[in-house]
């Protein structure tokens, strides 16, 4: 299987910091990480400004990346992926992203 890094950038809703780092870090980050042949994620705060606060890559292993995109869109607000209302949905972007080679 190939190894790919899953990277998620987004913003909390104005004022809802604290909010969105408890259910990111409590909540969604295992959530995610539950995704067969996601790994491990970890999530960063931007240190000199810029269109995101926030970005988080795990790392996945998988032989089919476009899958592991699915599965995060059918489990996104389900019992298995709460959403909060603390994540401003407008600024979330998300690819996968492989190794240059050359």
């Amino acid at each position: 299987m190939a190894r790919y890094k899953l990277v998620a950038f987004s913003n909390a809703t104005e004022g809802r910091d604290d909010d969105y780092v408890r259910w990111y870090d409590g909540q969604h980050l295992p959530d995610v990480v539950a995704i067969p042949g996601v790994i491990s994620g970890e999530r960063f705060l931007c240190a000199t400004g810029g269109e995101h606060r926030y970005m988080a890559i795990y790392e996945v292993e998988t032989d089919d990346p476009g899958a592991i995109l699915s599965e995060l869109g059918k489990r996104a607000g389900t019992e298995q992926m709460p959403i909060s209302d603390a994540l401003d949905p407008g600024s979330a972007r998300l690819a996968i992203w492989e190794a240059a080679k050359g």
